[in-house]
């Protein structure tokens, strides 16, 4: 199988993203995979296996969010240099959602730019993470606050490569997944109440149909100008959550799940969802052990963390909410008083 990811920017190349057993890989040139620990024990053996290049190089960093950051970034970037790679040279990152925002953004800023490509390794990174050209790292203010826009030339999803996964790192990709299907796609949603992903028959459909919403969208808007950042539902709550708790006690997807639940409850304040179809999704959700509840502190710390979010402009916060089921709606001129509530009751 495979999906097409169509670019309007001049600057942009189409590529494609290939679902299915990993094919053989031959580059006429340098060749630095940049993985994690946990990764390169279960699977860089493999990996090296299906490539053939002019020098093939590897960099194994430290498995986790919390290694975001720009010391990675920099340990990265120290590998290309210290393997002489130029301008014609690949990085592959082969990892989770972590690694390849990271290994991207390397890609887009060394020598002013060189080529990746993505080969996923987790549910969530094959869905989402891995589609798209958004890199970035972390740093205290935020998640994702430093990076670029930059697009791999090709995606390869193989399967083989998730039945390792952790049971919460393959729910967390779950949570990609329904969030897709809830701001786009009603007949997808219904599917996926009445089909368990644990078939694998039942997830490669699910991975596949994932990514063509996921392309769809990116082709429409590459840089996030507009129907983009409808990605991003759940996700304003769940970055709070995440630099919060310090990137060490819910992985990303257990966030957004979270941050669904929270930008629900939000939405049936506003007449945009109403609270059978709200409890749906908290059900599909839990029927995948994600967590629904985050007990917040301070509301008044919260909601102020909201102005970091990459989507918020001119003071004002911009919540992305499901309208319905299958529909979705930006809004920026949410009252503070009824943000403080539907978070109050979130944590109630």
């Amino acid at each position: 199988m495979q999906v097409n990811v169509v670019l309007n920017k001049q600057s942009s190349k189409d590529y494609s993203v290939h679902i299915g057993k990993l094919e053989k890989l031959v580059f006429d040139t340098k060749v630095l995979v940049v993985t994690n620990s946990t990764v390169a024990a279960l699977h860089l053996e493999t990996l090296k296996n299906h490539i053939a290049a002019k020098e093939l190089h590897t960099i194994i960093l430290p498995d986790g969010e919390m290694y975001k950051n720009f010391e990675s970034l920099n340990l990265i970037l120290n590998a290309c240099f210290e393997h002489r790679l130029d301008r014609q040279s690949l990085l592959i990152a082969f990892g989770g959602g972590v690694i390849g925002d990271m290994t991207g953004f390397a890609a887009s800023i060394y020598q002013r730019g060189i080529n990746f490509i993505q080969i996923p390794t987790t549910l969530l990174a094959q869905v989402d993470a891995s589609v798209g050209g958004k890199t970035g790292i972390n740093n205290s203010y935020g998640k994702n606050l430093i990076g670029s826009f930059w697009q791999p030339r090709a995606v390869y999803c193989d399967s083989t490569f998730l039945q390792t996964l952790p049971k919460r790192e393959f729910a967390a990709g779950v949570a990609e997944i329904i969030k897709m299907a809830v701001t786009f796609d009603k007949n997808f949603f219904e599917w996926l109440e009445r089909h368990d992903l644990s078939d694998e028959t039942n997830l490669k459909i699910a991975i596949h149909k994932s990514i063509a919403i996921k392309a769809d969208v990116v082709s429409q808007d590459e840089t996030e100008k507009g129907i983009r950042a409808v990605l991003n539902y759940g996700h304003t709550f769940a970055h709070v959550i995440e630099n919060q708790t310090h990137y060490s006690t819910y992985l990303h997807g257990e966030a957004v799940a979270i941050g669904m639940v929270m930008a629900n409850t939000l939405a049936i304040k506003l007449n945009l969802l109403n609270a059978e179809d709200a409890l749906r999704i908290k059900a599909l959700l839990e029927r995948y052990e994600l967590p629904t509840h985050y007990k917040i502190d301070s509301l008044e710390t919260f909601y102020d963390a909201f102005f970091l979010d990459k989507k918020s402009a001119n003071d004002k916060i911009t919540f992305i909410f499901a309208k319905g089921i299958g529909g979705n709606e930006m809004r920026s001129d949410v009252p503070k008083e009824t943000v403080l509530k539907a978070l109050g009751e979130s944590h109630a």
